[in-house]
């Protein structure tokens, strides 16, 4: 029976290859149905700031609670994907992707909003790990499957750009909710071309789902970044401490568990291979450096600059635009120098980018966030890319997506921790600030209740409530930014050491 499976599933790729680079376009629109969503929220912020009127500690949740669900789904779902199918749960979770986006939009308060955003968290965590998987089972050749995960890095990178422009250009024109809706059209181009073009592909012989594995790695993922934001928002209180032993005992006891079975949910040999783990961790810390910062971009350039929504969008361009561009080449530039040298080379780049944004003022002009910016790009664009072929290559095919679901686990649970750390260093600077008698409560639980709440008192009053607020809110972000920096070149200097020796495939 297991022979005849698995002539079945070499069949199927065999008869995908001439359709390869068709189906491929595909997995694009599913990664732009994500980047999208993910640029959309950070531009939307003030808005849903002034509408919902959360907490700061809310604002924070709604930010990173997708990050939250996700990272602790992404190995599960791959795993599963490997399982029933990986078009098959592509398809079924853009479906869902799409739907629940609809709630994301009509949100009342929020609770909801937070509730809809972890919703979403469990539909995405279906398409990552797919469309990287379904990308090994395509491209045979290492050489072309670089240039196709160059177009899949380069596809998360345009949605980026594309996701405030037309973000921008709704928020300008209609409520907040329409920026979600925009997920509905590429869910639906999705699913029925996807159908037709995609191949189905899985393991031949994988064995049960364990859902006893699948509970222990969503508590373990959850309790541990639940901890960590805790603790960075209120210290080491005891309900911290209480969650990270929680998240430690059940990550502790899901390792057991698959080093116990035959057929893990996910085979943690694959961590024996150094070029594996190293790029695991490179692609972690990176996203954890970065993601504080990119989260409060939107904010200062919307609330401290007073950029309108589109113009906000186009100013966070130059960082797509440089991802993209470095994406398509960084295979071929890893060939011809070795892959530390690009992968540290990037993640050096973003670093001292981020250094240099630690100088920003309320009245900083745009050369040089525009500049930095477009480093942060190319740097990223550069690491991310090859970091997933390496990846993809340390592993056989029919464990692709387990892979996949780990490499994107440390991606959502680096952003997850970036928004919690860093975020949490911005929220409490700002909460500091000294404003003029009467400030009102709300005021200090973000810079959109600042907003809202200068518009209320007396223009003295509120002027001077607003110029100490924004300047509260700067000096978080330039702290963070520099918190960031040191992560980043440490990063670098690491993955020189770590990945000496890997290359791609000529």
């Amino acid at each position: 029976m297991t022979g005849t499976k698995q002539r079945t599933a070499v069949t199927e790729v065999v008869e995908a290859r001439p359709g390869r680079w068709l189906a491929l376009s595909v997995l694009v629109l599913a990664v732009l149905l994500v980047a999208v969503d993910a640029t959309v929220l950070g531009l939307a912020t003030p808005y849903i700031s002034e509408d919902l009127n959360p907490s700061g500690t809310q604002l924070l949740w709604i930010g990173d609670v997708y990050s939250f669900v996700i990272a602790g789904l992404l190995v599960s779902m791959g795993s599963l994907g490997d399982r029933i199918g990986r078009k098959k749960l592509l398809l079924v979770g853009a479906t869902a992707f799409g739907l629940i986006s609809v709630f994301n939009a009509y949100a009342t308060t929020p609770e909801s909003m937070i509730l809809a955003r972890a919703l979403l968290g469990v539909a995405g965590a279906t398409l990552m790990p797919s469309t990287l998987a379904l990308i090994r089972n395509l491209f045979h050749d290492r050489r072309e499957r670089s240039i196709a995960i160059g177009i899949w890095g380069a596809a998360a990178s345009a949605g980026a750009a594309v996701g405030p422009i037309v973000g921008g250009f709704l928020l300008e024109h209609f409520w907040w909710g329409s920026a979600f809706l925009i997920n509905l059209p590429v869910m639906a181009v999705l699913v029925v071309v996807g159908i037709k073009l995609l191949p189905e592909s899985r393991n031949p012989d994988p064995g049960p789902w364990d859902l006893i594995s699948v509970g222990l790695s969503l508590v373990g993922m959850i309790g541990i970044v639940y901890a960590v934001k805790e603790a960075a928002s209120h210290g080491p209180t005891g309900e911290a401490l209480a969650a990270g032993l929680l998240g430690a005992a059940a990550l502790y006891g899901f390792i057991r568990r698959q080093l116990s079975m035959i057929r893990p949910l996910l085979d943690m040999r694959l961590f024996r291979d150094r070029g594996f783990s190293a790029a695991v961790v490179a692609d972690l810390l990176t996203v954890l450096g970065m993601s504080g910062l990119v989260f409060f971009l939107s904010q200062y350039l919307q609330l401290v600059q007073g950029r309108r929504p589109l113009e906000a969008g186009l100013a966070e361009l130059p960082a797509a635009i440089g991802a993209v561009a470095a994406g398509l080449v960084a295979g071929a530039t890893a060939r011809r120098y070795s892959v530390r040298a690009v992968v540290s080379g990037g993640l050096a780049a973003v670093g001292l980018a981020l250094a240099a944004l630690t100088v920003l003022s309320q009245s900083t002009g745009y050369p040089l966030l525009g500049a930095a910016l477009l480093v942060v790009g190319v740097g990223a664009g550069l690491s991310f890319t090859v970091t997933a072929d390496v990846i993809l290559a340390s592993v056989p095919r029919e464990q692709a997506g387990a892979a996949s679901a780990v490499s994107e686990t440390a991606y959502e649970l680096g952003a997850a921790l970036g928004i919690a750390l860093l975020g949490s260093v911005v929220t409490g600077v700002y909460r500091n600030f000294t404003g003029p008698a009467g400030t009102p409560a709300e005021a200090r639980e973000s810079l959109g209740g600042a907003v809202e709440s200068a518009a209320g008192l007396p223009a003295d009053t509120g002027d001077a409530l607003l110029a100490a607020a924004r300047e509260a809110f700067v000096d978080g972000l330039t702290l963070a930014a520099g918190a960031g920096a040191a992560v980043l070149l440490a990063t670098a200097v690491a993955a020189w050491f770590l990945l000496r020796g890997q290359k791609l495939e000529a």
